[in-house]
């Protein structure tokens, strides 16, 4: 069930991590950084939405494809430069890639959510990727508003040279493997059940959440580390692998409206729910990918290693209930 999915999934998400990584590592430093250039990026969303696109349409034509970018920027004449960057990386791995096909090929992800679908985020954490910190590219099938299959490529959590690609189907179990090349292993949430031990991961971005509140709630529970900031649904990964306990991403009082793009949690959720782990959202509800490009009917999201989840889901409750 869902193994030809499954392999060209990950083949495809190997190689966009490889050509990513490849544009992080000869575009961004602390000259990016100080002249706050977001082209590095650009070209890498750009290029991995293209190159994703082009296998999944090919293998699975008519299939739905729900992505984040679309090409309107990059035609306009004053982009050319940034278009002649993602052709040159693109055609390291298909000297068919030529711009006119990209451009199209990027068009493919503007699909909207109907019944069995992919969802794309061909990068995700994009600050993180301008700092050359972790980012992911991340895909997965929906299918009834429940996913199915979902694939996460982070180039730079090590495992070994060229990062770690994860991979589940539901009720298939959660794996993992080096983007490098070896043997597949199963992943599992951590079995931790003392909270002065756990780990706490958070957005590394303060518009993504109520980090004070996130603090509060590391405080009630005891655990004794300060929360890690992370970019990207690499949080999943960890979560999923064990070498973290519980990430929060409670909805920033700035934008109390806000609900989370579904691309952005999709391959992520499933894996720690694979790997034994829990994900709601901090109303204890769970995601519904059956609304449209946004989780629209839930707030915030919260993944734990499942032994502390109905405890966080307590004290948020009782936090909003003194505001």
């Amino acid at each position: 069930m869902l193994q030809k999915e499954k392999e060209i999934g990950l083949k495809t998400v190997s190689a966009a991590m490889a050509m990513a990584a490849a544009i992080q590592n000869d575009l961004t430093g602390r000259e990016t950084l100080t002249k706050s250039d977001r082209s590095p990026v650009t070209i890498a969303d750009f290029a991995s939405q293209a190159l994703v696109c082009k296998a999944l349409g090919s293998h699975f034509p008519g299939m739905p494809i729900v992505g984040e970018e679309d090409s309107l920027a990059i035609r306009r004449p004053e982009n050319r430069g940034v278009l002649a960057k993602i052709v040159h990386y693109l055609q390291r791995y298909d000297p068919d890639m030529e711009e006119a096909l990209i451009c199209d090929l990027i068009d493919m992800g503007g699909d909207e959510p109907d019944g069995t679908f992919w969802t794309l985020d061909p990068i995700d954490g994009t600050k993180g990727f301008l700092r050359g910190e972790q980012f992911a590219i991340a895909l997965a099938l929906v299918s009834g508003g429940q996913v199915q299959l979902g694939i996460l490529g982070c180039p730079n959590l090590r495992s070994s040279a060229g990062g770690t690609l994860f991979w589940a189907i539901r009720g298939k179990g959660s794996w993992k493997i080096a983007a490098g090349g070896g043997i597949a292993e199963r992943v599992r949430a951590s079995a931790l059940t003392d909270t002065k031990e756990m780990k706490f991961v958070e957005s590394y971005e303060s518009s993504h959440s109520d980090k004070d509140t996130q603090l509060g709630i590391s405080r009630r529970l005891n655990i004794s580390s300060p929360p890690e900031q992370m970019d990207s649904q690499v949080k999943y990964g960890i979560v999923a692998q064990g070498t973290a306990d519980i990430y929060l991403r409670i909805p920033n009082p700035a934008s109390p409206d806000y609900r989370e793009k579904i691309w952005d949690h999709a391959a992520g959720s499933l894996i720690v729910e694979e790997a034994g782990g829990r994900v709601s959202d901090i109303d204890g509800k769970k995601l519904d990918f059956s609304r449209g490009k946004t989780l629209a009917g839930n707030r915030g999201i919260l993944a734990t290693n499942g032994a502390v989840h109905d405890r966080v889901l307590e004290i948020i409750a009782e936090l909003a209930g003194r505001k």
